[in-house]
């Protein structure tokens, strides 16, 4: 796995438990909203840098840095030019399950606490995740809701390393460098919070069927490719849509000149003018499982809906596209 460093070798031993102390202190410097501004961000690293000597809880910016398949550009090439001082970097190609043939699928319990090891990430660390300034918010949102679903408990997103650039916040580039490695446990997933494709063709099919569940499924995909007007970034994989599915572009859940989440009332608005529904269950979907991250985030943000009954499809366009038949008329397309 790459990482933001070629971590030297784990020292052996079982994690520590945190004591009373500093589990106080880790509430102390939780953050007060899932959403970080660069300023917040700035200040929390002034006062506990990620040290390599401290044993207390840090603050440490996780680079999440990823470009479409037909980009030219790199997530890690993107971190090289230009991060946040110390931060490291999550690379969400490498970090998922091999064994699948769809990209992005999540790692098993015990290839995420490796992850983290290597990383040098401490279980008690406060991870605040952030983006490229090229694209603003994109692939965070799928760290952060990973890191999540594996149970670290504190997980933010930077709001964001846009505006933590334009305003003058510092930065470096370079080569990597290393970081110690440390035992990270290995953690339980949280199934509840995600969407295989079974569950999500049963839904499909069984739309505008009398009695369904009315499970709404939103797809953060640009419209052309919702609509099937405009190809997939993957050569040779249909554009289109699930039955019944919303089409919810993540760009038009963020600030058109920032590229960073609006407020939360604003989200509420934008969801409310799709049509969503907050009582019901809501799966969300795009590509390959990344940006609808960004309309869980968003969810989640402006309190839309309940965190028991949102999904996200970890598979997402990409499996659904290889995986349903002709026969079940499960891909449709619409001007």
């Amino acid at each position: 796995m790459a990482f933001v460093a070629v971590g030297r070798a784990a020292r052996t031993g079982l994690p520590r438990a945190l004591s009373p102390g500093l589990a106080a202190a880790c509430r102390r410097r939780n953050f007060s909203s899932y959403l970080v501004t660069p300023k917040e961000l700035s200040e929390a690293l002034q006062k506990n840098p990620p040290s390599p000597i401290s044993t207390d809880a840090r603050v440490i910016p996780l680079c999440a840095s990823w470009f479409l398949p037909n980009d030219e550009r790199t997530g890690i090439q993107a971190f090289r030019e230009q991060r946040i001082p110390k931060a490291r970097f999550f690379d969400i190609d490498k970090v998922i399950d091999k064994r699948s043939p769809y990209p992005h699928m999540l790692p098993d319990a015990k290839g995420f606490a490796g992850a983290m090891s290597e990383l040098g990430i401490r279980k008690e660390d406060v991870l605040v995740v952030y983006d490229t300034k090229e694209l603003g918010i994109f692939s965070a949102p799928r760290v952060g809701w990973t890191l999540k679903i594996f149970g670290h408990q504190n997980v933010h997103i930077l709001n964001n390393f846009k505006l933590w650039v334009d305003e003058g916040y510092p930065t470096e580039s370079g080569e990597l460098y290393s970081v110690e490695c440390c035992p990270y446990p290995i953690p339980e997933i949280d199934d509840a919070k995600v969407a295989d494709f079974e569950h999500t063709k049963e839904i499909a099919l069984d739309h505008n069927k009398e009695g369904a569940e009315g499970v709404q499924i939103l797809d953060a995909r640009p419209h052309g490719r919702f609509t099937g007007q405009a190809p997939e970034p993957r050569e040779g994989l249909s554009s289109g849509h699930m039955p019944g599915s919303i089409s919810l572009p993540f760009s038009e859940l963020l600030d058109p000149a920032t590229k960073a989440f609006p407020s939360p009332e604003k989200l509420k608005s934008i969801l409310a003018s799709k049509g969503i529904d907050p009582s019901k269950p809501i799966i969300s979907s795009c590509g390959t499982g990344v940006t609808a991250c960004v309309i869980e985030t968003a969810l989640e943000v402006a309190n839309y809906g309940s965190p028991e009954s949102r999904k996200v499809y970890d598979g997402s366009w990409t499996e659904w596209a290889q995986r349903v038949q002709p026969s079940d008329n499960l891909i449709l397309k619409s001007e």
